[in-house]
């Protein structure tokens, strides 16, 4: 007999949710975490005396609701905020703009200087609030089985074009033009204030191998903002708590500090894990939310690989191209274009060009000296994270390679640092002398800490290949080659993220 039913490597969100749902239906479960502190990146980790993150990864609208309705998460504390608050898109000529998900709070801040955009944005969302049930048939729920579809697998890719015909034949068309299209040629088409457009393009490039000119931009918009709603109270780490309480509420055991060094296999099946220090533990199943590279490449025994699936995950790009910068702040420093404004978000990226140029310098591993950046300041909800007065800019510097030419030294480590803080400074000039102290996590040193192969924070790309067929195919509705062993991580299906859905998704797959 088994030690477990069900073992989960792995405690960021995806890897709790999926023990939590294991549990739930009656397996006896066991989560390991390599890691001292569960979370992943969404772990809250002092960096500065008294000065603590809310998590590499800072942004919760896309945790879904009916993850949290089904393991009951309110009930362990889970509160979901009323609204997304704005996102202040800075400019050092004028006011700059305060980017609501509301069509008129938006046209409100448009309307000075264009109120043509404010009727666009309107419209803009309203084709976004149709396509949303479209897309979340897809997001939401197990993908089909692409590789050997049985009828099931044909049922739900029915029942998925019907949901597009329902959209009307107008709407239908519109959707299928647009998926294939560039952010540039898409927003350009509908926008001309390049501040908003900007403002709207970044969120579907963050995380990707790709800019504001690359081909199918558009879908990876479509399906940033249909699948985002209100946020988690308290950020990343009040949902880690939820998920840890609704996962030893039904009986998992967690284990922390608990590094699986190999999986163990008999007869072609995975049959359990080998920790670190030669424990071995059995399992009729084993989930694994790390990502597909680090699972299949370094924890599946190298005798059960087959060789055409070991290049296919080789060939699985994940090439990260974020890195993360902490700062400890005396006081939140004054931003000039919106005085005595505290925004708990704010986006800096002036245009589209900006974007390609800092995509540009990527693909010739090298950082941009206008780096674009995505800042969140969680002392404005959390104000424990800090002492009192004390704030923590949490921010993602974006188009940062991992295979940085000449390598991570400490001088190029120091350059990177003093562009972002450059970059700060034209909007808040007086944030250098505010700072206490920093940490700067470079995509090498993401890798490091966190296990994420290549530093991606996502598990993997998610250009369109990468997400209608992920990771790739021989891993159909989270299942491997290898009977007994499952992907339930933002590597697997719909993607990365604080979504709390690959894992959900993949725990029932494995309870059927």
């Amino acid at each position: 007999m088994s030690d477990f039913d069900v073992i989960v490597i792995g405690g960021g969100t995806n890897g709790l949710t999926a023990a939590a749902y294991a549990a739930k239906r009656g397996r006896r479960t066991l989560l390991l975490e390599r890691r001292d502190v569960l979370g992943g990146l969404a772990a809250g980790e002092e960096f500065h005396p008294e000065h603590r993150t809310d998590g590499v990864l800072h942004d919760t609208a896309g945790v879904r609701a009916w993850v949290a309705r089904e393991l009951n998460l309110e009930r362990h504390g889970l509160v979901r905020r009323a609204e997304e608050p704005p996102v202040l898109l800075p400019a050092t000529n004028g006011p700059g703009l305060e980017l609501w998900r509301d069509p008129a709070r938006t046209a409100a801040e448009l309307a000075a200087t264009s109120p043509t955009d404010g009727a666009a944005y309107g419209r803009h969302r309203e084709f976004l609030a149709r396509a949303a049930p479209v897309l979340s048939r897809f997001t939401d729920h197990a993908p089909p089985d692409l590789h050997a579809p049985g009828l099931g697998d044909l049922l739900q890719l029915g029942r998925s074009a019907l949901g597009l015909r329902l959209l009307g034949k107008r709407e239908m068309m519109e959707l299928l033009r647009v998926v294939p299209l560039s952010l540039d040629d898409w927003l350009g088409e509908q926008f001309e204030t390049p501040l908003l457009e900007a403002g709207l393009a970044a969120p579907a490039l963050h995380h990707t191998y790709s800019g504001p000119r690359s081909p199918h931009g558009a879908a990876s918009l479509l399906f940033a903002e249909c699948t985002a709603g209100a946020p988690v109270a308290g950020g990343p780490r009040a949902l880690v708590r939820a998920l840890e309480a609704a996962a030893r509420a039904r009986g998992v055991e967690v284990r922390a500090g608990a590094a699986v060094e190999r999986l163990l296999g008999e007869s072609g099946r995975i049959t359990g894990v080998r920790l670190r220090g030669g424990e071995e533990i059995t399992a009729g199943a084993v989930a694994a939310s790390c990502d597909p590279k680090h699972l299949f490449l370094d924890l599946v025994p190298a005798a059960m690989m087959p060789r055409n699936f070991e290049r296919a995950a080789t060939a699985y790009r994940a090439r990260g191209t974020a890195a993360k910068v902490h700062l400890a702040l005396a006081a939140y420093p004054d931003l000039p274009c919106r005085p005595g404004a505290q925004p708990a978000a704010i986006r800096i990226g002036e245009d589209l060009e900006t974007l390609e140029h800092a995509f540009d310098a990527v693909k010739y591993r090298r950082f941009s000296e206008r780096p674009i950046l995505d800042v969140r300041v969680p002392t404005l909800e959390s104000p424990d994270l800090a002492p009192e007065g004390h704030h923590v800019f949490s921010v993602l510097v974006h188009y940062v390679p991992y295979d940085l030419e000449g390598g991570w030294t400490d001088a190029q480590r120091e350059n990177l640092l003093h562009r972002v803080l450059a970059r700060l400074r034209l909007y808040l000039p007086g944030i250098q002398d505010a700072i206490l102290g920093h940490e700067l996590l470079t995509p090498v040193d993401l890798e490091t800490r966190y296990g994420v192969t290549g530093g991606h924070l996502h598990h993997g790309e998610q250009a369109l290949d990468q997400r209608l067929v992920r990771p790739f195919l021989g891993c159909a509705r989270y299942a491997t080659p290898f009977p007994g062993l499952y992907l339930c991580g933002s590597g697997a299906h719909p993607g990365g993220g604080l979504t709390c859905v690959p894992g959900a998704l993949a725990a029932r797959e494995i309870c059927r």
